[in-house]
Order: C-alpha cells, then sequence, then structure tokens
C-alpha cells in the first residue's frame, strides 16, 4: 500500500457499511487493525457482525455519525448506491475529509498484492468464488473480495497471509478502473448498467479501458463462446497483451476448450481439453447445475494456474466448492415442494439459471417468482426478462425493486408479465410483496420446484413461502430442512 493512501485508510467510515461490496472493506480493514466506522439503513446480521468485529456502527444516515471514532476519519468511503445530498457524504465534503469510492479504497488494499480480478455481465461473483475456494484448497490463504457469502465460510472477505489478492470487479460504474491485475478474467460482455453508461457502445468501452489496466506480463482470461468477451480478446492481443480463452471454441496454445458438459445427480461436470498443459481432457466437477457455472469453473480453473496452483490442487478445490449465498441457493423442502433462490437479474442471467433448473426439477414445474431489479433495466429489457422467463412453467412477476431510482411513470413489473409466452393462466403479476407468499403458496403442488429471483429484496419470501407451505400442510415446521434433489 502506498504511504498516502496507507494513512488515508487509518481511520475510515464507510457509508452504508452493511452493503455486498462495503462490508467486505471493513471486515478486511478491521483484520488489518485499522479503525472503522460505518452507517447504514437498518440493523442486519452483517452490522451485527462487523459491531462484533469491532466496527462503530450508526442506524440512519447522520452528519453526527462521522463523530463515532474517537478521532475524525482519514477517508468516507461511498459506493454509487449514496446519494449526492446524503449527509454523511455533505458533512466529510463540508470537513474536508477524503471521499474515496469504494473501490479505490478496495485498490489500496490490493497494493503490495498480486491481483486477479474477475470481470463481466454475468458470473463474476460464482467465478471468483470458485477462484478463492479452489486457492484455499490449494493452501493458499488469499485475500479477497466478492459480491457474495461463500458457503464455507459465511464471509464475502478475508484479509489472507498469502501475497495474493482476489477480488470481484464491478463495472456497473466504471469503477474497476481502479484496479490493476495482473490476472484479468472477462466472463463475458453484454449491455446493462445503461442506467449509468448510457449506451450500448459505451458500455463496451469501459471493458477495454479495464483491460488497458492489465500489469505489463500479465494476463487476459476470456470467454471465446460470448461475443463481446471474444472480441475484447483478440482487441487485447492485438495490443501485446497475452490472452488465454475458454470454451467450445477455444483452440489456441493454452486454451481451455469444453468438450463436453454432463449433469449427474445435482452436480455438473464439464470435460476440458487444456491445450499445451494436459494431454488427456480433464474434467472440472462443480456443485452447482448449469453449463454457465461449469464455465465459470473453467475460468477460475485457468486464473488459479496463472497463479502458479497446481492443475490437480485446482480440480479437487473446485469439486469442493459449496455454492455462493444466493447462487441457485437451497431454501428447503415442504410437501414435496422445494425453494430455492437466486440472484439473477438480467435477462441472459435469467434465462441460464432457468435452463440449470429445469433438469433439478425433474417431472415438477418450474414455478418462477421474479423480482425486476431497477425502473430503468427493467423499461430497457422487459422483452427480454419476458422471453427468458418464458422458459419456466409458472411464473409471478412481483413489481420494480427500485433500489438507488425513483419511480418512472408506466414502468412497473406488469410490462414483463403482459409478454411471458406463456397461457395467460400461468403468468401472475403481483404487485403486492406482502401478499406474494400466500399467493404463490398457492399456486404449486407437490414434485414443484420454486425459484425466486431478483438482486432486491425478494430473496425474504422464500422463507415466507416455506412457512406459508407447512401451515398449509399442518406439519408444524420442516422448512428449513436440509434435503436437497
Amino acid at each position: 500500500m502506498t504511504a498516502d493512501r496507507d494513512r488515508q485508510l487509518e481511520r475510515v467510515h464507510l457509508v452504508g457499511i452493511g452493503g455486498a461490496g462495503m462490508s467486505g472493506i471493513a471486515r478486511i480493514l478491521l483484520a488489518r487493525g485499522r479503525q472503522v466506522s460505518g452507517s447504514d439503513a437498518r440493523d442486519s446480521r452483517t452490522v451485527l457482525a462487523l459491531r462484533a468485529q469491532g466496527a462503530s456502527i450508526g442506524i440512519g444516515h447522520h452528519a453526527e455519525n462521522l463523530d463515532l471514532l474517537d478521532q475524525e476519519p482519514t477517508a468516507v468511503v461511498v459506493s454509487t448506491a449514496i446519494r449526492p445530498d446524503n449527509p454523511e457524504l455533505l458533512a466529510a465534503e463540508e470537513r474536508g475529509i477524503t471521499v474515496l469510492r469504494r473501490a479505490e479504497a478496495l485498490a489500496g488494499l490490493m497494493a503490495d498484492h498480486r491481483v486477479a480480478c474477475v470481470a463481466g455481465t454475468h458470473g463474476k461473483t460464482s467465478t471468483t468464488s470458485m477462484l478463492t475456494v479452489a486457492l484455499q484448497h490449494c493452501r493458499v490463504d488469499p485475500s479477497f473480495a466478492i459480491g457474495g457469502d461463500l458457503n464455507e465460510s459465511g464471509a464475502n472477505a478475508h484479509h489472507g497471509d498469502g501475497g495474493t489478492f482476489i477480488a470481484e470487479a464491478d463495472e456497473s460504474d466504471g469503477s474497476f478502473l481502479a484496479f490493476s491485475p495482473s490476472v484479468a478474467v472477462v466472463t463475458n460482455v453484454e449491455p446493462d448498467h445503461l442506467d449509468h453508461h448510457g449506451t450500448a457502445e459505451a458500455y463496451t468501452e469501459v471493458f477495454q479501458d479495464f483491460i488497458g489496466r492489465v500489469e505489463p506480463g500479465g494476463v487476459l482470461i476470456a470467454c471465446s463462446d460470448d461475443p463481446g468477451a471474444k472480441a475484447l480478446a483478440d482487441q487485447a492481443e492485438s495490443t501485446g497483451v497475452r490472452v488465454r480463452r475458454y470454451g467450445a471454441g477455444a483452440t489456441a496454445d493454452g486454451d481451455a476448450r469444453l468438450v463436453g458438459y454432463r449433469a449427474e445427480q445435482g452436480v455438473g461436470v464439464v470435460s476440458v481439453e487444456l491445450v499445451g498443459v494436459s494431454s488427456e481432457p480433464v474434467d472440472v466437477q462443480v456443485a452447482v447445475p448449469g453449463e454457465h457455472m461449469a464455465a465459470n469453473a473453467v475460468a477460475a480453473l485457468l486464473a488459479g494456474l496463472e497463479l502458479g496452483a497446481p492443475l490437480e490442487g485446482m480440480l479437487e478445490g473446485l469439486a469442493a466448492f459449496g455454492g455462493v449465498r444466493r447462487r441457485f441457493e437451497f431454501k428447503g423442502r415442504v410437501n414435496g415442494i422445494r425453494v430455492y433462490d437466486d440472484y439473477a437479474h438480467h435477462p441472459t442471467e435469467v434465462a441460464a439459471q432457468l435452463r440449470a433448473a429445469r433438469p433439478v426439477a425433474g417431472t415438477g414445474r418450474l414455478v418462477v417468482v421474479f423480482q425486476p431489479h431497477l425502473f430503468s433495466r427493467t423499461a430497457a429489457f422487459a422483452a427480454e426478462f419476458a422471453e427468458a422467463l418464458g422458459l419456466a412453467d409458472e411464473v409471478v412477476v412481483l413489481d420494480v425493486y427500485g433500489a438507488r431510482e425513483d419511480p418512472q411513470p408506466g414502468v412497473t413489473g406488469k410490462l414483463i408479465s403482459d409478454a411471458i409466452p406463456l397461457p395467460p393462466e400461468s403468468v401472475h403479476f403481483e404487485p403486492s410483496f406482502t401478499d406474494a407468499g400466500p399467493r404463490v403458496a398457492g399456486l404449486v403442488r407437490p414434485g414443484d420446484l420454486v425459484l425466486t429471483m431478483g438482486a432486491g429484496d425478494v430473496t425474504m419470501l422464500g422463507p415466507e413461502i416455506l412457512s406459508e407451505l407447512d401451515r398449509a400442510a399442518g406439519s408444524g415446521g420442516n422448512g428449513s430442512g436440509e434435503e436437497q434433489g
């Protein structure tokens, strides 16, 4: 860490400390002995855990939260979710305290480490998580910061003893341009976050700028089957960046060519030819179903090899990977009805996860409860969401989770539900979040697989649906059961 940034991160106040990205930074700072304060809109298990680790946290956003530490903060960290009129941000600016974006603070924590960053429109959390767990299995102790909690540790960040730092690189606001990785992974490039970037061209350009941040002698690992990532890899290679590709279309020396995928009792196995690495195809196993997850595992494998991990150790570590919270996460079973939860909030992600869930559903129906995320994303991709949701048997669409955005006239979940290509009796628009759990419970029958899906608070519905089913069955409560399959 440079001396200036080291001083800036001596006493840090994080606005929205309970969020996935901010809480990870707080955990690492605390582990490094730094003083940490913060604020959040409400108490949560994350806030409680950070308090237990030594953070001083206020509930609600108030200027006086900057005085939670004995001395004034040396830096205030904010994310793009924090509005310009936030009282803590305004107070920091008035006092002349350094204000850092979340990615700038994370970049400071990466200093003096070999950095691997995983970027992409979809799959970056899962790929970062797989790489982290596999490296840990190889007895490497990397520092890491991920946008989701690992099932193994229950944490989204860690200060490791090794000299490696693994990070999920968020392109939503272009802030990943603060990073300078020696290993960069790009899973795919599809238009998203147009509320910030404005156009698809601008969104693609920020990935091009990211590749320009790869350290001299570093490497780009990119999916050859995704048109956006393939074009990015070709461009990077033309500028002298070393590139390794993975996918069915990968053929060059050092590439990983996927030659077959099979699902075995809920476990995905992909056969891979590691050109120039192994004389025989290797099987890469991952406990989370779906060809998209298998491809993510291969990306993690290549990244681990680039970081010096052994092939056999990486394969064993990937097979031991237990998943990430909110990535096809099993929530429970009642009366033969299984409930899962997933973070998918882009049409491509929704379609990929529904295809992966279909064989898990078996002979039962696939029932999806989808909550659109952001008014701008809903308006831009309503038709694409509808087409993706048409892969299910029964769909309940909730109203839009606005997050940081103000409502847009005429933009509701009904834009999506009205266009889903299923029989009308199989599509339901439910604008009341309170009524959603009972309504879903009344629709399902034994053998069904229910999947709550979206980036908002839809994740809260899984336990509620299980409770409603429990009540209807009169069973007295096995909704938190661990049985899967």
